[in-house]
């Protein structure tokens, strides 16, 4: 479910600015709710978690490395996959050129949420790796307010680009200490301390991002709603609310708790069901389908004029195809590993308490076949994929002008 030590792989790379004309995207409150708008006009993210990894490579593939031949290839496949079935926004990582973002959003009208990592998966201090960040320490804090702001220095006329995000539910990193998923934490003293300069920084880093680029919103990537009454008090700056949350069928009443505790926009930036089935041993891509419509009706319901919290701006599903390296991470990368690693009775289909049901390796809507010699493969959607692509048919604006309110 997480892209782990794949992000400080990642590279930083320098592309020609663009001069064509930026689009503005902002945040607007209205009395129906929130409402993202794209140059004027509301737009809703039915979004996707993408990333691009062959069969037996890991974190360390780098697409963006690659022949420009190879990587068209591998973008005009996929990328043609999620328009048709209406995806109109991926996530990715830094690393991608800027003249990527542009080819994808030129040719298949996708935008790119830009994700930095915000010291998930640890830092370089001082010639020496630190895995574990502390977001208290002056040397991380500079070195994150530093990638960051450099980050939209690079990226700010990059045209598709929507928002920046931050982090990739780093409070969970406050807790685990390994780059592999694990059972959420819990909330003690020790890990709110630490939380307290987390969620300080995010704001900090958000105020430098803006004094560069208000062009775009900044969000935050939170897991789940643990900590929220510390990012309220801290996180004003923010623009939206992103979460990463695994809940099964239901989502529960997330939005309402945000509306209630922080008076900003909703942005699920992951969620999702592996298509595997721990107790029959056995694929199971009926109940993903099921469970992520679930989820998206949901996430549809609690948009601006939909008569729920009006809070949610849209979501990004996890993920677009299989990940056959999450499970151990660097061995048995040829074998498509049905391990669970982790325990969620959301997931009802194959809940056993006492035992682990989440099977990392097995998220994607999409199967993933071998590679040809030059890394480029061929995915096959999963059952989940066509009942999306039928989903995000609806247009939960329809009814708002472009002011965001409600048609008269």
């Amino acid at each position: 479910m997480k892209n782990s030590l794949a992000i400080f792989f990642c590279l930083f790379f320098i592309s020609t600015s663009s001069n064509a004309q930026q689009k503005t995207v902002i945040v607007k409150k209205t009395d129906k709710g929130f409402v993202l708008h794209v140059n004027g006009k509301p737009f809703f993210i039915n979004g996707m978690n993408w990333d691009y990894f062959p069969i037996g490579t890991n974190y360390t593939y780098n697409l963006w490395q690659q022949p420009k031949d190879v990587i068209e290839a591998a973008l005009d496949h996929e990328m043609t996959l999620l328009q048709n079935m209406g995806v109109n926004t991926i996530r990715q990582y830094t690393g991608v050129p800027a003249g990527w973002i542009k080819y994808i959003y030129e040719k298949y009208g996708i935008y790119t949420v830009l994700n930095h990592s915000f010291g998930r998966y640890g830092l370089m201090l001082n010639n020496k790796w630190e895995a574990n960040t502390d977001y208290s320490n002056p040397l991380a804090k500079a070195l994150i307010l530093k990638e960051v702001t450099e980050m939209v220095r690079e990226y700010k006329n990059a045209p598709g680009l929507l928002m920046f995000l931050l982090g990739n539910e780093n409070n969970y990193g406050l807790t685990w200490q390994g780059a592999e998923t694990e059972n959420v934490p819990t909330e003690d003293e020790k890990s709110k301390i630490a939380a307290s300069h987390l969620y300080k920084l995010f704001n900090e880093a958000t105020l430098a991002m803006k004094a560069i680029d208000k062009s775009r919103p900044v969000a935050i990537c939170n897991g789940d709603l643990l900590y929220l009454d510390i990012i309220a008090k801290e996180c004003a700056a923010v623009d939206v609310f992103g979460i990463n949350i695994y809940r099964g069928l239901s989502f529960g009443d997330t939005y309402e708790k945000v509306k209630n505790a922080y008076d900003k926009p909703v942005m699920f930036t992951e969620f999702g069901a592996d298509a595997y089935n721990t107790l029959t041993n056995k694929e199971d891509p009926e109940f993903q389908a099921g469970c992520l419509v679930s989820n998206w009706k949901e996430i549809y319901a609690n948009a601006a004029g939909q008569g729920k919290a009006g809070n949610s701006i849209g979501g990004f599903t996890f993920q677009f195809s299989d990940g056959w390296w999450k499970s151990g991470q660097t061995y048995n990368l040829d074998k498509h590993d049905s391990t669970a690693s982790w325990a969620n009775g959301g997931y009802r289909n194959d809940f056993k308490k006492g035992s682990d049901n989440m099977n990392e390796e097995w998220f994607g809507i999409c199967a993933k076949g071998p590679a040809n010699e030059k890394g480029v493969y061929v995915l096959y959607p999963r059952k989940a994929y066509y009942a999306l692509k039928k989903l995000h048919r609806f247009k939960p604006y329809a009814s708002l002008n472009k002011s965001g309110q409600i048609k008269k």
